[in-house]
């Protein structure tokens, strides 16, 4: 009898280590990765967003006005007669947008 009795446990035993890893799943999912992908989709849709005339700043700290861009190439006016060219990629937050489309 106590055979029969130990095969019921064992069968339980396997949803018994398998809850522990779809509830760490979980909160990684809802802690990590969930919040990742939003922030990507805001920066994305902020990189989107850039047009000529805008005020920016890039991930190295350099201010300065968009004065061309292109799919993939941002030129950058930082004083009168600078230009320097970044890709869009490099652009860490918009400080003030043109008023001219």
């Amino acid at each position: 009898m106590p055979l029969a009795e130990a095969a019921p446990a064992a069968g339980g035993s396997i949803w018994g280590m398998i809850l522990p890893f779809v509830l760490m799943f979980a909160v990684f999912y809802f802690l990590l990765i969930r919040p990742q992908q939003k922030k990507q989709k805001t920066r994305n849709s902020m990189l989107s967003a850039v047009k000529k005339g805008d005020k920016i700043v890039t991930i190295g700290g350099l201010h300065g006005t968009i004065h061309e861009i292109t799919e993939d190439v941002v030129v950058l006016l930082v004083n009168d007669a600078t230009k320097l060219t970044f890709d869009r990629s490099a652009i860490s937050t918009i400080t003030k947008t043109s008023d001219a489309s």
